[in-house]
């Protein structure tokens, strides 16, 4: 596990009524998305009921070329996907989307989250003759559709049924030969969102809103928790058998994991951000000259807890933004050299002051530890760590990366430990209360497991660790 808690993917569909470029439109909205998925990416597109697809380790960028993305045009449909695995499972057998042939004809699938039944469906499945090619929990749950289609009318009311086998978070991106399919676990874990095009030209569905900019949707609203919408010829329609239960959208969705720009069940991400550094400033409150937030996802909620304090924002830390996933990974030893890379400290902004820090969480509590330092050898006189977030102490079930707490440092030591480990003055986090309305106005209520080790639903007492490593394969 890194020093940042990671999203697990993000998935995307597009439907038009006539023949249009929607390869591009698929590679435009995983740009935006990109943010929730740096290993791998891909896309496939229907062409008259035959699905065609690249898939391919690395950054969009990478993967995809002028020339595949015209090797895929000439399809209605297409969806997309994002992804970034669990240890062990960085492979291109597990890119998504997984296109897959049954008797009823091709399906190709997308999703994200961590399906906590996994290893024993699988373990069912493969006692029944089925022959697995991934790690995938996407293949897991593909086996879960096809095996109702054999008796099902159509492929919706397929996943209908499958959806009272398959427990956990996803959100889904469907598409067979003459459908779009998109669906959210029962409690909404994991966000969803329906857009249009202009003129009615068709419709699209994304993990966040900030896709259906990408590719010029308007957006429509959020899709409900345990809604399945199939988008086809004849329009949309909604199925709602799963829908009534208690939501439980994942907090961190708003605290770091979104794009700011985005809007989730109602309520904009930014404002979210700023409105949880407020409630860092009343709870921690501190004399200080100059407050700074760790490049990108602490910013905003520095600029919300300077405007509540008084304290005067400053930009004290720049982020190199040339430094991607290709940048050569150093070792354990030469970590240090690695973060002075990614970050420098204004010394015109730090020296001399006492500088409250805003950052999202601390995880292992490394790279805090090396920003302190950072901040010190560049003259700080204070600096006073605040964190826009509860502490990590439980496992996540959901699809984000906390699959143990023996790496959390929450979990293993004292604030006071914690504070003299990475060098701060003072440190204080969000409390849980306040946590839960950052997004007052939302329209679902929050999971706060990894903070609150409660769960919206019956969990295992630890993630499967076996030769069933299936969490966060969306």
């Amino acid at each position: 596990m890194l020093d940042k808690i990671r999203e697990e993917c993000g998935v995307f569909g597009i439907y038009t009524k006539t023949n249009t470029n929607v390869s591009m439109s698929a590679y435009a909205a995983l740009y935006a998305l990109q943010h929730r998925g740096q290993e791998s990416c891909g896309i496939a597109v229907n062409n008259s009921g035959i699905i065609n697809y690249k898939r391919g380790m690395g950054l969009v960028n990478e993967v995809f070329k002028k020339e595949h993305l015209e090797q895929l045009n000439g399809g209605k449909i297409a969806i997309g996907h994002v992804r970034y695995s669990a240890s062990g499972t960085a492979h291109h057998h597990n890119t998504l989307p997984l296109v897959v042939k049954h008797v009823k004809g091709p399906m190709a699938l997308s999703y994200n989250g961590n399906l906590i039944n996994a290893p024993e469906l699988r373990e069912d499945y493969e006692n029944k003759g089925a022959i697995f090619h991934t790690m995938s929990g996407a293949e897991v749950l593909a086996y879960a559709v096809t095996e109702q289609r054999l008796v099902c009318n159509s492929i919706e009311e397929s996943l209908e049924k499958a959806m009272y086998k398959i427990k956990g978070a996803y959100s889904l991106a469907i598409m067979s030969p003459k459908k779009l399919i998109a669906a959210r676990d029962p409690n909404g874990i994991r966000p969803l969102c329906l857009g249009e095009l202009p003129d009615g030209a068709g419709y699209v569905v994304a993990s966040e809103s900030c896709a259906l900019n990408a590719v010029g949707a308007s957006f429509t609203r959020d899709i409900l928790p345990g809604e399945i919408v199939v988008i086809s010829d004849e329009g949309i329609n909604s199925i709602t058998t799963h829908c009534g239960n208690k939501s439980a959208l994942c907090v961190f969705e708003y605290i770091y994991f979104a794009r700011p720009d985005s809007i989730i069940e109602g309520v904009s991400v930014h404002e979210a951000r700023i409105r949880a550094g407020e409630f860092l400033a009343d709870e921690h409150p501190v004399d200080a000259d100059v407050v700074i937030g760790v490049p990108e996802s602490g910013l905003d909620a520095a600029l919300g807890y300077a405007q509540r304090s008084g304290i005067p924002y400053g930009i004290g830390l720049i982020k190199n933004r040339y430094v991607g996933r290709t940048f050569i990974q150093l070792s354990q030893e030469t970590r240090e050299s690695s973060v002075k890379i990614k970050l420098s400290a204004m010394k015109s902004v730090i020296s001399g002051k006492r500088v409250v820090v805003i950052d999202d969480s601390i995880v292992r509590g490394t790279t805090m530890r090396l920003i302190i330092k950072i901040l010190r050898e560049a003259g700080a006189k204070e600096i006073h760590i605040r964190l826009s977030s509860p502490p990590f102490k439980n496992t996540c079930f959901f699809g984000a990366d906390i699959n143990s707490k023996g790496a959390l440092i929450a979990n293993q030591k004292t604030h006071e430990e914690i504070r003299q480990e990475i060098g701060a003055d003072t440190l204080g986090y969000l409390s849980i209360e306040s946590v839960g309305k950052i997004a007052r106005s939302a329209n679902c209520e929050f999971c706060t497991g990894c903070f609150s080790g409660k769960y919206p639903i019956e969990v295992p007492d630890e993630l499967p660790q076996d030769k069933f490593d299936l969490k966060l394969n969306s």
